[in-house]
């Protein structure tokens, strides 16, 4: 091998094209940076990255349009990770779009929410930990993640 390897994407199957972009876009706060549809494989591809410097990493989200049934191994799948800027402030903004925080940043570090196809996001605050901050300090975490 020549060189160091780069990571280059991380591929989720997803059911509901609109539903997952509305979360990953729309909710979680990722680009879209290009999107390619095959008409006669019927199914499309959309790569998403976080807009940072130097960030190169994205998710591509594979839509195979003529899937009717709901994907299984979300949580065997393991999970997504993104570093953010304000765990608190994400953590509230998704909970106001209808988005359920299953493990809250009650340590001011660590979030998790699920997609729409169920898969595990990890929210972990850049740099060190926040201080403890209500109503996350004491809330409970539900479901699994």
């Amino acid at each position: 091998m020549n060189g160091p390897m780069r990571f280059l994407h991380t591929m989720v199957r997803v059911l509901d094209l609109d539903a997952s972009l509305d979360f990953y876009v729309g909710k979680l706060g990722l680009r879209v940076v290009r999107r390619h549809d095959y008409e006669q494989g019927r199914f499309s591809l959309i790569y998403l990255g976080t807009g940072a410097e130097g960030d190169a990493a994205e998710v591509e989200l594979t839509h195979n349009w003529d899937e009717t049934e709901p994907y299984s191994g979300g949580r065997n799948f393991g999970h997504l990770a993104f570093e953010v800027d304000d765990i608190y402030a994400l953590c509230e903004r998704l909970q106001a779009a209808g988005v359920t925080i299953l493990r809250p940043p009650r340590d001011g570090r660590m979030a998790f929410v699920r997609s729409p196809d169920q898969i595990s996001i990890e929210l972990l605050q850049r740099g060190g930990a926040l201080a403890p901050r209500e109503p996350w300090a004491s809330m409970p975490s539900q479901g699994e993640w």
